[in-house]
């Protein structure tokens, strides 16, 4: 009987792991398509993953100008991505320098504090192990039109018209690209809005080189009447999405809601005072930086695109504070305190015990008085 509740032991433990090794495999072997801009589609059968996406959003009134730069992972030795945008779009290249900017000026202030008692992390309290743009006017033309293409470096650009999901997928099908299903669908509410689309296609600089690490980033500008940073596509994601967004605008903005992801975090909200550089350039006439983080654990909840707007306050300021414990030539205070508290305990304690327990001396009888 033992024998028999042995080996039915070992049999689900196998089909665990198998089936955990098939998920696995699964996960390897499915294309990972969505980023925050658009839908990011690779160029062939292997695997395609966005991880990070910084996004600089710079917004006059009237016309708006994204530079994106993301950050992939994978096999795949060519890929491609659509992202709709609502009115007519030019497309060049931007300078990565300006990210590098962007990361030292909305640093977060580290400051230091300091706590009496121990705090976790603390000897003895250590845990753990230690370590939307008004859309343009139909016209008559065919379901998709091609406004122009051009070789931006590694990009091969088209920026397409479309009033059809369908022939979109078509024609993307003819040019290379291979449009998952869904992704068709996805489109619908660009395609009755009537937006365009810039469809990017990337192949690395030497052949044979699977695509990784961080791209060089794109310059887009466009009109519209309300600054929007398209998202909707990316609830095709197969895995979580990390989004970094910089807006440059006369105030500070922050997005309208959390379009299905976690509550967007404002980590840094001032005036730009760089004088040179692609800051400076691209600021010019709208002076005014705020940062964003969001994540969005599960991509298939998000339910549109990020319309910003104008905060209540203009300034911001991340401080990161790192919390220290109060220390005398290396040694903690509380227990410097503790310790010397504690001897003084002792030592009274000492004191009335040795008071209570010493002999009593005999009286010794005084003399009798003289008598005269």
């Amino acid at each position: 009987m033992a024998e028999l509740l042995r080996q039915g032991a070992r049999k689900r433990a196998l089909a665990v792991v198998l089936t955990l090794l098939a998920l696995q495999l699964g996960q390897l072997v499915a294309p990972a398509w969505a980023c925050g801009c658009g839908a990011m589609v690779p160029g062939d059968a292997r695997r395609v993953a966005v991880g990070r996406e910084e996004s600089v959003v710079r917004w006059d009134g009237a016309r708006e100008q994204v530079v994106m730069r993301l950050t992939v992972d994978g096999d795949a030795e060519r890929v491609a991505w659509i992202m709709p945008v609502p009115g007519r779009a030019t497309v060049r290249l931007g300078d990565p320098a300006l990210f590098d900017e962007l990361h030292d000026v909305t640093a977060p202030v580290h400051r230091t504090r300091h706590h009496f008692w121990p705090q976790d992390g603390d000897w003895p309290l250590v845990a753990g192990d230690g370590a939307a743009g008004a859309p343009p006017p139909p016209g008559a033309g065919p379901p998709v039109g091609v406004v122009g293409r051009q070789r931006l470096g590694p990009f091969e650009v088209a920026r397409l018209t479309a009033t059809d999901p369908a022939a979109l997928d078509g024609w993307l099908d003819a040019n290379g690209f291979a449009l998952p299903p869904r992704l068709a669908t996805a489109l619908r509410p660009y395609v009755d809005r009537r937006w365009e689309y810039v469809a990017v296609k990337l192949t690395p600089r030497s052949g044979g080189t699977a695509l990784t690490g961080a791209l060089d980033p794109l310059h887009l500008t466009f009109r519209t009447d309300e600054p929007v940073y398209p998202m909707r596509l990316s609830r095709l994601a197969a895995t979580p999405q990390s989004l970094g967004l910089y807006v440059l605008a006369a105030h500070r903005m922050e997005p309208a809601s959390r379009i299905g992801g976690e509550r967007p975090r404002v980590t840094y909200a001032g005036r730009v005072t760089a004088r040179t550089g692609p800051l400076a350039e691209l600021a010019a006439g709208a002076p005014f930086l705020t940062a964003i983080g969001q994540e969005f654990p599960s991509p298939e909840r998000i339910s549109g695109d990020h319309v910003l707007r104008r905060a209540a306050d203009d300034t911001f300021r991340q401080v990161i504070h790192e919390d220290r414990l109060r220390t005398l030539a290396g040694v903690p205070l509380w227990l410097l305190t503790v310790t010397t508290a504690l001897a003084a305990a002792i030592t009274a304690a000492a004191v009335f015990a040795v008071r209570r327990t010493r002999p009593r001396l005999p009286e010794v009888p005084r003399p009798p008085a003289p008598t005269g």
